[in-house]
């Protein structure tokens, strides 16, 4: 039986049926409303937060497929001027008006007569709302805004040359599977070469947007804009020495995973030196594992194999494919990256990718019906920000699906020889993964706590942090000029800051999972979706332990699950 069963459409209930948002006149009478009405019962506010959750979920909503609209066609004029009205005319009264609604509900004297279970999470994130708003800061987040939809239009115009064919960077990158070393370290010079000529105004760029997060920061009242950072994200369960602390417990038990990792591929593939482009080839010598052929039947075998770990899963990218919510082929004029975008008043999201036949399609197939599967899960709460878990929640759900359907990748591959290549590339993955992970967080402390220090001294910031937790055993001499761009491939750090340890903090837990699962897969698998169901609607901790697991980052826990 299914877990999930979307409708065809969800009613409204405060908003017309017909209310489209076309410019923010359209949506202005709502918010005036909401702010006019009287409250006279606790009922009163309760119904006010409802209705103004349809409100933030039709107008979010429509601001997301703004973005889609860009992402999936940056040659589309007409859809970057839509997503850069929706930037300049919409957001800025948007937040204007939000703060005003915040502060009517803490001022409410009903506020306090709320049912914590259903409001206690959702009314912690308004009074942190209103602790960060400053309305200096809107034009600053504007220009941001802009500024980091640069990033993918610089990104998405990037092609190589091989043989007769021009090759996006995710489709170039494919060849760095190939058996034939001369071919790999064509590809992968060409790829860093195509990077570095635009790699100066990534840096200005980059640049651009460090100096306005910082003001941003210091308007609001902190030191720096990690410190307001890690406050707008929520880290109430954690502080900033906590994920320093991480990302030595990853150096000192992980790094040396990777690095025997890597030194058993140098021997088995026969070489004096492992060089970077020797990390994605098969060490057996072995051609590339080809998953699927065209994006279809990326579609068809996902969907199978999803079904086989649990029907309702499968369900949930049925669903996406049959609404035309799923863009995955690699394109030029496509942006880079992949993500699930959630609708929050439809309640089917939207997936993003840049596929390319390779296996890390399907991981990363997997990794976004992660979240299409959460989204689905958490539809039917009326309010919004239930609907919106943190990072470490929501990447739980994405890491998790991507360990959990291992065991059905027969979808993909006919020979048990391939299925095993396949599955350790996965666990590969994991471990390689980590360390990146702390690289890219450390890299972003240093630069938000050192805003003044400009673009040659973060070169050199970068040197220093790549080189602490990057494996010793891979030869990158005469590649020095890659390696100090290596960097500005991440897109999290444009346009999401500080959004990336959470990929680190959620793999230990997908691990847990994965390690029960293959203990008591039925208990595994209700208690992950169960975790799931609760979106946004308690803390952190108790979300993992309502998975079976605990939200654990410490050294120890990192000892032991790497072990």
């Amino acid at each position: 039986m299914s877990v999930v069963t979307v409708p065809p459409a969800r009613p409204r209930k405060y908003l017309p049926a017909e209310l489209a948002l076309t410019d923010w006149a359209s949506v202005e009478p709502y918010f005036k409303e909401l702010q006019d009405r009287l409250l006279s019962t606790p009922e009163d506010l309760s119904r006010w937060i409802l209705d103004r959750s349809e409100l933030e979920a039709v107008v979010s909503e429509e601001l997301a497929w703004r973005y889609i609209a860009m992402t999936v066609n940056t040659a589309d004029e007409q859809a970057i001027r839509n997503y850069q009205e929706a930037v300049k005319e919409i957001s800025p009264k948007l937040s204007v008006a939000e703060n005003a609604l915040n502060r009517k509900l803490v001022e409410s004297p009903f506020s306090d007569r709320l049912d914590p279970d259903r409001f206690a999470i959702y009314l912690r994130e308004v009074r942190k709302d209103i602790e960060l708003f400053r309305e200096e800061n809107i034009p600053l987040q504007t220009d941001i805004q802009l500024k980091a939809q640069e990033y993918g239009t610089i990104f998405s115009n990037m092609t190589i040359r091989h043989g007769e064919q021009d090759l996006t960077l995710q489709q170039a990158s494919t060849l760095l599977e190939e058996t034939d070393r001369s071919v790999r370290e064509k590809v992968y010079r060409q790829i860093n070469e195509r990077i570095g000529q635009d790699a100066d105004k990534l840096e200005q760029l980059f640049e651009d947007l460090v100096q306005l997060r910082h003001q941003v920061g210091r308007n609001a009242g902190f030191d720096n804009y990690r410190d307001y950072k890690f406050r707008s994200l929520g880290r109430f369960d954690y502080t900033v020495q906590d994920c320093l602390d991480f990302h030595e417990a990853i150096e000192k038990t992980i790094l040396p995973l990777e690095e025997e990792l890597n030194r058993h591929a140098r021997r088995q593939l026969g070489v004096d030196a492992l060089r970077p482009w020797d990390l994605a080839v098969d060490w057996s010598g072995k051609p590339p594992l080809r998953p699927f052929g065209k994006v279809d039947e990326l579609i068809e075998r996902s969907i199978d194999c999803l079904a086989r770990l649990d029907p309702s899963f499968g369900e949930s990218l049925a669903i996406l494919q049959e609404m035309g919510h799923l863009d995955l082929d690699s394109r030029p004029a496509k942006s880079p990256g992949g993500y699930n975008m959630p609708l929050h008043f439809t309640g089917v999201p939207f997936i993003f990718m840049n596929a390319s036949q390779s296996i890390r399609d399907v991981q990363t197939l997997m990794h976004e019906t992660g979240h299409a599967v959460h989204s689905l899960l958490t539809r039917e709460y009326e309010l919004n920000s239930a609907k919106q878990p943190t990072p470490e929640i929501a990447e739980l759900a994405s890491m998790t699906m991507e360990l959990l359907t291992m065991d059905y990748w027969d979808s993909f591959f006919d020979k048990p020889e391939d299925l095993r290549r396949a599955r350790f590339k996965q666990l590969e993955s994991v471990i390689k993964a980590l360390p990146w992970i702390a690289a890219i967080d450390s890299f972003q402390h240093w630069i938000y706590t050192h805003p003044g220090e400009g673009i040659v001294k973060r070169r050199e910031a970068w040197w220093n942090v790549y080189h602490r937790f990057a494996s010793k055993e891979v030869d990158r001499s005469g590649l020095e000029d890659y390696t100090r761009a290596l960097w500005v491939k991440q897109l999290h750090l444009y346009e999401v800051p500080f959004y990336y340890i959470e990929y680190g903090m959620a793999q230990l837990g997908a691990i847990a999972i994965w390690m029960r699962y293959r203990e008591e897969p039925e208990a595994a698998i209700a208690d992950f979706t169960a975790a799931l169901r609760l979106g946004y609607t308690r803390p952190i901790g108790e979300i993992y332990e309502r998975a079976g697991i605990q939200f654990d980052f410490s050294v120890e826990q990192v000892r032991k699950l790497g072990a």
